[in-house]
């Protein structure tokens, strides 16, 4: 069951984001031939009133809006490539603010029914605190607001920005009676924790606190959440970067719905699968969102990217560069995507193999 709804979270995801560029091609005047859900051989197919043809296809894998000027160029005063480059932008960006937007909505319903929201507190300090640091002190129910200038959005974000520090001395920002307090430079020490034993840290003991949900508060740990997923696209894509994190460390489709099952059957009950899935999807919409504006070619952010090259070239040097060139990188690069899409999901199926 699971797996089944994992797919179809796949699809709606697909669908957010395809509607997004067709419902910013409508209200830009772009003509839309062809809005599909799916790859592949045509299941259901249906012809609208201006002209476009809705159509669910066999491959739950993707979908596409092809619009008339999308791929080269059209003297139809209603394509795509005839548009100001503002009407351009909204409709490469569509797509990823659609993802964006649902992610949010699926984290306001889930946020709608909460009773109240945990907050990281400091419950204490280990007796060496202020000796190690320089007299510096934290008091019981501080309220952690960032680590080395990250702001701290959830109760989970402590842990995360404490291990991306690498027992590097950190920069620490707390609440107190809502006044910020800032204490510089906290090393990694030896430490006595409160059961009397030893530890290597930072001589923090963390607590939490609850907070009753009110609207307003629904409406903001809504935002931090969607926020807080943004910014792990980015730590991720970091680590990629600087070699923390390798190609074998990425998921595809397959190790996604594996996980969906995974989150799904361990849950303790149906209804609380339901959620934890829900918030995975979350996660998904908002990691689809920002991967698709990063400006790599064949993808939305790559389209923006060279639109910004075209303009550019036209004003500075009265030269319009031909599509054919960005077709032909497009087509490159999509199919380097494909292959990495390929090795992924090889590595996927090896995972769950072993």
């Amino acid at each position: 069951m699971y797996i089944i709804l994992a797919i179809l979270l796949f699809g709606i995801l697909i669908a957010a984001h395809e509607w997004g560029h067709f419902i910013a091609a409508r209200l830009c005047g772009v003509t839309v031939h062809e809005f599909a859900i799916g790859m592949g051989p045509v299941l259901w197919k249906k012809m609208g009133k201006k002209g476009t043809q809705f159509t669910i296809r066999a491959l739950p894998i993707g979908g596409f809006c092809a619009m008339e000027g999308e791929e080269s160029e059209s003297d139809d005063p209603h394509s795509l490539s005839n548009q100001g480059f503002w009407k351009k932008v909204l409709v490469f960006a569509a797509g990823a603010a659609m993802n964006f937007l649902a992610g949010v909505l699926i984290l306001l319903a889930l946020n709608s029914r909460a009773a109240g929201f945990v907050v990281p507190v400091i419950s204490g300090t280990a007796p060496e605190f202020a000796a190690v640091n320089n007299g510096q002190t934290l008091e019981e129910g501080d309220v952690f607001y960032a680590i080395n200038g990250s702001r701290v959005y959830l109760a989970s974000d402590v842990e995360l920005l404490l291990t991306l520090a690498d027992r590097q001395p950190i920069d620490l920002t707390v609440l107190r009676d809502g006044e910020r307090v800032e204490l510089k430079q906290l090393p990694v020490r030896t430490y006595t924790d409160s059961a009397g034993g030893s530890y290597e840290g930072y001589g923090l003991y963390r607590g939490t606190m609850i907070q009753e949900a009110t609207l307003g508060l629904k409406l903001k740990y809504t935002w931090y959440n969607a926020v807080d997923f943004v910014r792990i696209v980015w730590y991720s894509l970091k680590m990629l970067v600087t070699g923390a994190a390798g190609v074998s460390d990425l998921s595809g489709p397959v190790g996604i719905v594996s996980t969906i099952n995974e989150v799904g059957t361990q849950s303790v009950s149906v209804a609380a699968a339901l959620e934890n899935i829900a918030y995975f999807g979350a996660m998904i919409a908002v990691n689809l969102a920002v991967m698709n504006l990063l400006p790599i070619p064949a993808l939305d952010g790559g389209h923006i990217l060279f639109l910004v090259v075209a303009t550019v070239s036209e004003k500075l040097f009265r030269r319009k560069v031909p599509m054919k060139y960005e077709a032909a990188i497009n087509m490159v690069f999509f199919a380097l995507l494909m292959g990495l899409m390929l090795f992924v999901t090889f590595n996927d199926v090896m995972k769950l193999v072993s």
